[in-house]
């Protein structure tokens, strides 16, 4: 399989690196349509890409927020993936509210994620059984081989029918909701953001094994490569991909 990544001396460097190559891809689908739809992830790696983007002087009119994952704790609270985007990005950029479209974490994990999922179809105009095609999707990679919130052994990730679903995440003992397979696989571009060497030996499984999500999650949509780009930092990279 050839896979498409770029490799750079820091965490922070890739962090930046992976936030312009979004802002490219809105760009361009901009280019050719009124309105378009980016998907982000949570986790410490993302701070600088959040800081560049917020500095990137893009106008964000017309492009709509939604989030992969969320932790199902109040929008205040610093665990939050919305908390962290709202401080170092959409407070910022002065992002416009009407086009954010939050997990409500704080809610019952099952309504939040069903209310998520009737956002999501709204906006899209879905009919019964269709998928959403985010243009871009920001993901990460877990030291477990996680991506979203989906671990391995989740049932979860033979869901090809439904959009986002509450999960219990028993290592942490934690609800979330996430986004299910069949959204991140349809998604336009891919963006996976991988640092540190903690990640190093599952992102080598990821891109190396056999095909088999149940035990490596962040193989869905990345096993084929299609529209994906990894950001990885020189320790994440280890001797998976070539610098």
């Amino acid at each position: 399989m050839t896979v498409q990544s770029f490799v750079y001396e820091s965490a922070e460097a890739a962090s930046v690196a992976c936030a312009r190559k979004l802002v490219e891809l809105l760009e361009r689908a901009l280019s050719t349509q009124p309105r378009v739809s980016v998907a982000v992830s949570g986790g410490t790696t993302p701070k600088p890409m959040f800081a560049e983007m917020a500095q990137s002087h893009f106008n964000w009119t017309n492009v709509h927020l939604f989030w992969v994952d969320e932790r199902c704790v109040p929008p205040t609270d610093s665990e939050s993936n919305y908390k962290l985007a709202k401080d170092h990005f959409i407070d910022a950029a002065r992002f416009p509210a009407a086009n954010v479209h939050r997990i409500q974490g704080e809610l019952p994990p099952q309504e939040a994620a069903k209310l998520y999922g009737d956002d999501i179809r709204a906006f899209f105009k879905l009919s019964s059984g269709a998928v959403p095609q985010f243009d871009v999707i920001h993901r990460g990679l877990g030291p477990d081989a996680h991506t979203a919130s989906l671990f391995p052994g989740e049932p979860l990730i033979d869901d090809h029918k439904n959009l986002a679903a509450a999960v219990y995440v028993e290592k942490f003992h934690q609800w979330r909701v996430t986004l299910l397979p069949a959204v991140l696989e349809a998604a336009r571009h891919t963006l996976m953001l991988a640092a540190g060497d903690d990640k190093a030996q599952p992102l080598r499984s990821v891109l190396r094994q056999p095909y088999d999500p149940k035990k490596y999650p962040a193989q869905i949509t990345t096993y084929d490569g299609a529209g994906v780009i990894w950001f990885l930092d020189k320790a994440a990279a280890g001797t998976a991909v070539r610098s």
